[in-house]
């Protein structure tokens, strides 16, 4: 297979966040225009600046994993674990000793299990080292999720964790698509998950002034764009997109969904935590985007942005489109879903996949919410407050994260020949 230049299909999605315990609820939900964020009920959150945040409310990880298992992982690798068994049941992947050899796990995630970091560390200091559990590690490191849903699904092919904060999920999926292009697996299982709604978690982003304090009117707080934005809302949840090469999928009957044709990535080299100026390193990244697939500005159809509801991103991203699509800019529609959902940090590029995904089989663009005072630096077409229909063929995906990464998708309708 080494040498190969294959075509890379989705065939089956996974989603749990704030909006939905599946992809069909969630979609429900994107389109019209609700929001999962509320008051925290994770921890009591009284005490703090921010007091709320997008969580996933409902979620029996009972029904996914059996309880001793359950007892043996942190939220966000139970979380990615049920929505990859989704996302596997959607494509009807049948995993047995024929084919387990070629099958991978790509799970990013930016944070890992710091819920279960924070609960041992109180532990720790107050019954002392001997009581701290020994599941302590294995629940703890980012790479849980890839290694679980590994040994839950029985997969045998490459398997690890990227971490690049709020890029995980993208550069993920990103070197998922990679890996099967080039002819060196058939299939993989990619995508983020996250869970950081603890008081650390909060008390962290808080320390930043990165999130909303915006705790009278919850579901107003996340307004990407918006000129009253005020920093962005934590959320919770996990992506997961089942990957194909063409071949493989085809001869197994498979339903396609869409198609992923680039992956572009860059590093900003400027700041630990702000963009850099004028959004010159995500805009880099969106050109190679672009000159993998052999595209032009007139052919993206849709956006979904970053857009994080933070006063420097949100600009940032705004400058970055312009300076690549120039007057096109301005005819390409846009939307930020973390108005609705919140930002699942390393869950977050995967999820809003899924979403570009659903966007291209449905022909409906959802909205980015709260959007009701136009920013005059970030006057681009958002779609605001209400789901839009449109013919949209090819969609991008935009991710960045803390650190300076910058991870672009793009994927379009699938058809049977290229291009």
């Amino acid at each position: 297979m080494n040498g190969c230049d294959n075509r890379v299909v989705v065939t089956g999605i996974g989603v749990i966040c704030p909006l939905g315990l599946d992809t069909a609820t969630t979609w429900e939900a994107l389109i019209a225009g609700k929001s999962g964020i509320d008051y925290i009920t994770l921890f009591d959150a009284s005490a703090f600046d921010t007091r709320i945040a997008g969580e996933v409310k409902g979620f029996e990880p009972t029904n996914y994993i059996n309880r001793k298992d359950v007892r043996r992982m942190d939220r966000f690798t139970q979380l990615a674990v049920a929505a990859s068994q989704q996302a596997i049941a959607q494509a009807k992947l049948q995993i047995n000793s024929g084919n387990q050899d070629n099958i991978g796990v790509f799970i990013g995630s930016g944070i890992g299990g710091l819920t279960t970091l924070f609960e041992q560390t109180k532990v720790l200091l107050e019954k002392g080292p001997q009581r701290v559990s020994p599941f302590l590690t294995p629940m703890m490191i980012t790479d849980m999720a890839a290694a679980q849903v590994s040994i839950t699904l029985g997969l045998k092919g490459p398997n690890l964790c990227i971490t690049s904060a709020c890029s995980s999920g993208s550069d993920a999926i990103g070197a998922a698509y990679e890996l099967i292009k080039r002819g060196e697996i058939e299939a993989m299982i990619a995508g983020g998950s996250e869970s950081i709604i603890n008081p650390v978690g909060i008390a962290a982003f808080n320390a930043l002034n990165a999130i909303s304090t915006r705790n009278d009117a919850p579901q107003l707080a996340s307004r990407p764009f918006d000129a009253e934005r005020s920093g962005f809302v934590v959320g919770e949840g996990s992506g997961i997109l089942v990957l194909e090469s063409l071949d493989h999928a085809r001869k197994r009957g498979a339903n396609i969904l869409a198609e992923i044709i680039a992956y572009g990535a860059s590093a900003d080299a400027y700041h630990i935590t702000q963009p850099s100026e004028n959004g010159e390193g995500a805009a880099r990244a969106m050109r190679a985007a672009l000159n993998k697939a052999n595209l032009t500005v007139t052919d993206i159809d849709y956006i979904n942005a970053h857009g994080t509801s933070t006063p420097l991103n949100d600009k940032a991203e705004t400058q970055a489109i312009k300076s690549v699509f120039d007057e096109q800019a301005y005819h390409i529609p846009i939307s930020s879903t973390k108005s609705m959902m919140g930002h699942l940090i390393g869950g977050a590029g995967a999820v809003e996949a899924a979403v570009c995904v659903l966007v291209l089989q449905n022909g409906i663009i959802p909205p980015t919410i709260n959007l009701t005072h136009p920013d005059p630096e970030c006057d681009l077409d958002y779609v605001p407050n209400v789901a839009r229909p449109a013919k949209v063929r090819t969609a991008q995906s935009n991710s960045f994260g803390f650190g300076g990464h910058n991870s672009i998708l793009i994927l379009r309708r699938y058809d049977e020949a290229p291009g």
